[in-house]
């Protein structure tokens, strides 16, 4: 699939920085991909958090992203760091 613009919300905003949240079918290996993002350029800057939830249809899986780049209109983000520890029970 691809980026979707209604899935990509803002939870908090202050002092230049913005805390989002996006929702995906698409696996974090995808989203995590340079150009994933790219239509949200105008709105998201270098340092902004993502929180994400992807794989929403198959193999689920929560993190943060961090905007590590956005230049050109070409957006890229770091790999899916996950929250929380391994669930071993």
């Amino acid at each position: 699939m691809a980026y979707l613009p209604k899935d990509l919300s803002v939870l908090a905003y202050a002092n230049g920085f913005t805390l989002w949240h996006y929702t995906t079918p698409d696996a974090a290996t995808l989203v995590d991909n340079s150009g994933y993002f790219n239509g949200a350029s105008d709105l998201l800057r270098s340092g902004d958090m993502i929180l994400a939830n992807t794989g929403t249809a198959g193999t689920p899986a929560a993190g943060v992203l961090v905007v590590a780049a956005n230049a050109a209109g070409v957006v890229d983000v770091t790999n899916l760091s996950p929250f929380g520890a391994s669930n071993t029970d």
